[in-house]
Order: C-alpha cells, then structure tokens, then sequence
C-alpha cells in the first residue's frame, strides 16, 4: 500500500487577458492582496491566437503572466479559480468581462490549469472545477500535448515558464507559507 504524504508545494502562475489595461494595476493589487507578494511579471504578449474573446472584451487583446513567491497547495487550485471568476465578474463592464483570469500551478514536473469546462483530458477536482496538464516538462524543456492551446504551445509562452519554473527550483523545498 502506497503512504500518502502531503503535497509539494507548488508555484501559483496567473495568466491574464486583458483588454483594459488601465484595469492592470488595480487588478494585480487585488490579486496580491489574496495571494501574496508576486516574485515574476511578464510583459505584455499580443493574444492573437484566436478570436474567440473578441466580441467579449473587446480589442486589442494581451496577456501577462505573473507568479507568487508564496508557494500554494495544490489542493487549493479549484478555490483560486472560484475566486479568479468571480474577480473577473467585478472587473466586467455592461456584463462583459475585460479581464481573463487563468490560474495554474507550476512544479518541476508539469504546468496545469484550472478550468471550468469539462472535457475528456481534465479531471475533476470541486465546485464545478477541473484541473488539465497543459505541459509537461522532459528533457530540459516544456512539451505540449494534443490539447494543449496554441498560446500555451508557443515559443514566448514556454520560455517564460521555463523562467518561472527556475524561480520554483530555487525556492527549494519549502512547505507552505
């Protein structure tokens, strides 16, 4: 029999479409003051990958990542989406979102997502939230797989992981905070 241990800690990553940017400051303030110091901010990438979000929250569309020094259990994943929706419902203007809050954990080993759509390669996890590997990390590098998004596939979105994840090394073995 298997002994279950506690999880490893793991680095919160929150990638951001954003539409408004003059909502960006107040934004990653409210994220801060939920999840602590941020130790990683990317620039601005152009979201051209799709037109999907569009007519929703306008045009141009970018996105940033940012993580926390603060290291999260894993089993908190689905409150941190719950909670990202629902700031994402404060930031909405006449109903429509502006802002696109993606949370997803960051261990030596993979990177996933949280998500509130079901499909046959996410599993489960509370209150209507699932958890997807979106890449998994051999050989010195990130690997997309089939369902990986084109964004989360391209060369700009996998170096920046690749930085944050050096960050996550550093930090060693530290338990929670």
């Amino acid at each position: 029999m298997g002994q279950i241990v506690p999880f490893r800690p793991k680095k919160l990553v929150i990638g951001i479409l954003i539409s408004r940017p003059r909502m960006r400051s107040c934004l990653i303030e409210e994220l801060q003051s939920r999840y602590g110091p941020i130790d990683y901010t990317s620039r601005d990438l152009p979201f051209a990958y799709t037109r999907y979000y569009d007519e929703e929250m306008g045009t141009p569309i970018s996105r940033f990542f940012i993580s926390f020094l603060r290291l999260v259990d894993p089993g908190l994943l689905a409150q941190i989406k719950s909670e990202t929706n629902e700031l994402e419902t404060r930031f909405c203007e006449a109903g429509k979102r502006k802002v696109n809050i993606d949370p997803g954990l960051l261990g030596l080993s993979r990177f996933i997502l949280a998500s509130s759509k079901d499909g046959s390669h996410r599993v489960p996890l509370s209150g209507g939230v699932f958890a997807e590997i979106t890449l998994v990390y051999e050989k010195g590098g990130y690997r997309a797989l089939p369902w990986t998004y084109p964004d989360y596939r391209s060369a700009e979105y996998l170096d920046l992981l690749a930085d944050i994840r050096q960050l996550y090394k550093a930090q060693g073995n530290q338990r929670f905070a």
